[in-house]
């Protein structure tokens, strides 16, 4: 995991950066409605129907954007982000990030599509309302990706080594998350051990654990 986004090695001669992945983020937008169509087909929906839960709204089946690739993949402004220091060279035990963002009904779907994981709790209504959740929920995760998310965040380069996770309560679709990742050890060799937890807007902890990391200066410092 990077704080950093990869450039493309394959960006043609004369065409300039910012038309290229404005291209490459069309094809990526229409892609993502294609397999979403081939999703709900699979499941035995069409994709005018909007699967088990009615019709798709313009928020769940986004239409393609002329954006950067770059501005897509760093920020969106439902999201929020706090962190206790900015200086890679501040890093020490007690120093934090959190991060937060709403868990949506596209968010679901792709990640659906992308890890395989179909399982009718996270996508068919009609099941999932006869099971002890009483109804859909994301999946853990997908939620537990918010981690990640975090510890991107942190000043400087970040790459995961482990993460050890409890999964507490589940998180309803929709329902907003801030995970929290706090340094309580230093292990030496730019190497740190966090604290990590994901809660929801009430406060309750629905995922507690423990992640090792390597933070390393940016090398674009």
């Amino acid at each position: 995991m990077s704080s950093n986004c990869p450039e493309s090695d394959a960006t043609d001669a004369g065409v300039p950066p910012n038309e290229h992945w404005s291209s490459v983020s069309k094809h990526v937008a229409n892609s993502y409605v294609e397999a979403n169509n081939a999703l709900l087909a699979a499941m035995g929906f069409s994709p005018s129907s909007g699967g088990p839960t009615g019709t798709l709204t313009a928020r769940q089946q986004p239409e393609t954007v002329d954006a950067p690739v770059t501005e897509v993949a760093f920020g969106d402004e439902s999201w929020l982000m706090e962190r206790s220091t900015d200086e890679y060279e501040d890093l020490a035990v007690g120093d934090y990030v959190r991060f937060t963002k709403p868990i949506e009904e596209t968010d679901v779907s792709a990640f659906a599509q992308v890890s395989g994981d179909t399982n009718q709790l996270h996508l068919a209504e009609s099941f999932a309302e006869k099971t002890q959740f009483g109804g859909r929920i994301a999946h853990g995760t997908l939620v537990a990706g918010t981690i990640s998310a975090a510890l991107a965040r942190f000043p400087g380069l970040t790459i995961y080594l482990s993460q050890d996770l409890e999964f507490h309560a589940p998180v309803e679709i929709g329902e907003t998350v801030t995970a929290d990742c706090e340094i309580v050890e230093l292990l030496g060799d730019t190497r740190y051990r966090l604290h990590t937890t994901v809660e929801t807007a009430d406060e309750e902890t629905v995922i507690d654990g423990e992640a090792i990391v390597v933070i390393q200066e940016s090398p674009d410092a």
